[in-house]
């Protein structure tokens, strides 16, 4: 098993792809979720969620894989809308929008899916592979 000093076997890094790919399809689920939410001020407007990746080397196998190292809100500002008969309105008479552009979370999902999807048919080509050698015997 991968952490336990033993190198990782195909399937492990398969297994941290496909969470990655999952970790991207629902950051951008909740993105979507939250697009055109507003709120009474730029502090409590929602923020896109951003997960952030990172190369891991297993020396014992030589195989790169990926890690998680965080997902983390995006800095990007609310947008700001003045709509004085909204009741989250503040005192000028604004509300802060979450600014989540629709279009290119959908994309990130989409490839994150299609990524996901290629994983899954590299994972099921091993094995049958693998079962195929097994049958050679």
């Amino acid at each position: 098993m991968a952490g336990s000093g033993q190198p990782l076997s195909l399937f492990d890094v398969t297994a941290r792809a496909m969470s990655a790919q999952l970790v991207r399809m629902n950051a951008s689920a909740s993105n979507l979720a939250n697009a055109g939410n507003v709120a009474a001020s730029k502090e409590a407007a929602y923020r896109p969620l951003r997960p952030v990746f990172a190369e891991e080397l297993d020396r014992s196998s030589g195989l790169a894989t990926v890690r998680v190292t965080g997902v983390f809100r995006s800095d990007t500002a609310p947008v700001r809308t003045h709509d004085p008969d909204h009741p989250l309105a503040d005192a000028n008479g604004d509300v802060w929008a979450a600014p989540v552009d629709e279009n290119a979370e959908l994309v990130e999902m989409m490839e994150s899916a299609r990524q996901y999807q290629n994983v899954v048919e590299a994972m099921q080509t091993a094995k049958q592979l693998m079962l195929e050698t097994m049958r050679m015997k």
